[in-house]
C-alpha cells in the first residue's frame, strides 16, 4: 500500500487495525484521526459516506503517520501500559454531538457514567434521551469512550461494537 504525506488537498485516509476485538477501521485527515469504528460492512460504508459529505473529499486506502501513532496507542491500551489516548483528533459532528464526546473524553479510565451524570455536565441539555444519539454516532470508538456510559438503571447502553465488545473493555480496565 501506498504511504502519502498529507500535504495541502484535504483527503481522507483509511486502513484496517488488528486488536483484540477484531478489525477496527480508521481514517485521519491532515489534522488526525477521525475514525476508528469496529469494522462491519454496512457500518463501514455509511461511515465513508458521511467522511466524503464532510470534507468534501476523496477517501483512499493508505497508511501514514498518525495510523502509527493509533497503533502503537491501541496495543499499549489492550496491554493496560496506556489509559488515555494522546494523539490527534478532529471530532466530526453536530456542535452538541462534540460536546457530549468532549465530556465522555473526561471520563476516567476503569469508571463509569450515568446518562444523569453525563446529562448534568452538558449546557442546555433537555432530555437525558438526547444523549443516545451521539452516543450511536460516535466516530472513534474506544477513544472516545462511549463504552464507560450506562443507562441510569445500570443496565448497558447499547455500544457501536456490540455490548460483548463493550463487557471486555469495561473488564480491561477495570483489572
Amino acid at each position: 500500500m501506498r504511504e502519502y504525506k498529507i500535504q495541502s488537498k484535504e483527503i481522507i485516509l483509511t486502513t484496517t487495525i488488528d486488536t483484540p476485538l477484531g478489525q477496527m477501521f480508521a481514517a485521519a485527515s491532515k489534522k488526525g484521526i477521525v475514525m476508528l469504528c469496529f469494522f462491519t460492512p454496512f457500518n463501514i460504508e455509511a461511515r465513508i459516506d458521511i467522511l466524503k459529505k464532510s470534507f468534501h473529499t476523496d477517501v483512499i486506502p493508505s497508511e501514514c503517520e498518525y495510523f502509527d501513532t493509533l497503533r502503537t496507542q491501541l496495543e499499549e491500551y489492550f496491554n493496560k501500559q496506556r489509559t488515555t489516548f494522546e494523539l490527534p483528533m478532529q471530532l466530526l459532528g453536530s456542535t452538541f454531538q462534540i460536546q457530549v464526546w468532549k465530556e465522555l473524553l473526561n471520563i476516567p479510565y476503569g469508571e463509569i457514567r450515568t446518562f444523569t451524570n453525563i446529562a448534568s455536565k452538558i449546557e442546555g441539555l433537555r432530555s437525558k434521551k438526547a444523549l443516545e444519539s451521539p452516543l450511536a454516532q460516535n466516530m472513534l470508538n474506544i477513544i472516545v469512550p462511549c463504552h464507560r456510559v450506562e443507562k441510569d438503571d445500570g443496565t448497558l447502553n447499547v455500544y457501536a461494537g456490540g455490548d460483548n465488545k463493550k463487557e471486555f473493555l469495561l473488564k480491561l480496565e477495570r483489572k
